[in-house]
């Protein structure tokens, strides 16, 4: 007689690897099922769509972002083409909305460069800076387009990578740039310079043709504001108040604060 209790029934190590088919086991495997499918049932299909603004009209984009997106089924264009307007319109005011409407996007048309281009975009104003570069990066590789450099190369002095910052400089063709986009990329590789505590190369980075009072144009402002705060960084005080000034002046639309910075150190 064994010690298990005499009454014919194997110790626990006796039983065999035969599972136990029993009637409980069965309905536990069934509410498993069943709550499995449910979980199923209740998990949206794809990614949820932030929600659209009743005045969005996708015919009000850029007739050449309408073309980009032909090659989309209609609906489909129709539906990214909104979301790309609503991402338009709220970049400035809620940079994080927009950048929700922009991934959105991406999730119905990633192969197509102005869609990355508006994530891209959006994720630069909402801060993200790691996806501004991998965005814009697949947008350069698309469309073989520097149009964006000055702003990836900003993300890099944002990432505190200003070495990388200048090398996208130097490998950029600047003669092939827009005149707009060269401005800012100068801009942007002073900033640099200045980040690496190299301040005189930094003014020198912004002098040019274009650096005068006389000639003025749409980017003169944001050029003679840059170079009058790095000059102020350099601690040459006087020529930064005379820059400030003359950044007031071109300021129009006075999106500076140019004005206020002379009148500080005059």
């Amino acid at each position: 007689m064994s010690e298990s209790g005499g009454r014919g029934a194997p110790a626990r190590g006796d039983r065999g690897d035969k599972p136990r088919h029993d009637q409980s086991g069965r309905r536990d495997h069934q509410r498993g099922a069943d709550r499995r499918d449910r979980q199923r049932d209740d998990k949206p299909e794809g990614p949820v769509a932030p929600e659209l603004p009743d005045h969005i009209d996708a015919t009000t984009l850029d007739i050449e972002v309408r073309k980009e997106l032909r090659s989309l089924p209609k609906d489909t264009a129709e539906r990214v083409g909104k979301h790309l307007v609503a991402a338009g319109e709220l970049v400035d005011e809620d940079p994080e909305a927009a950048l929700a409407h922009a991934r959105y996007a991406k999730t119905k048309a990633s192969r197509i460069p102005v869609v990355r281009e508006a994530v891209g975009l959006a994720a630069y104003h909402a801060g993200q800076w790691a996806e501004t570069l991998s965005e814009l990066r697949a947008v350069r590789r698309m469309a073989r387009s520097n149009i964006h450099v000055a702003i990836m190369a900003d993300a890099e002095r944002a990432l505190g990578r200003p070495e990388r910052a200048l090398d996208l400089v130097k490998e950029t063709d600047v003669s092939a740039l827009p005149p707009e986009v060269a401005v800012e990329l100068r801009i942007v590789a002073a900033g640099a310079r200045r980040d690496l505590g190299q301040l005189d190369a930094a003014v020198v980075s912004l002098q040019g043709n274009d650096l005068d009072p006389g000639k003025l144009t749409p980017w003169s402002a944001r050029l003679f504001y840059a170079y009058a705060d790095n000059l102020l960084a350099a601690g040459r005080t006087n020529e930064a108040a005379t820059w400030f000034t003359h950044a007031a002046e071109a300021d129009t639309e006075e999106e500076t604060d140019a004005a206020e910075r002379a009148a500080e150190l005059a």
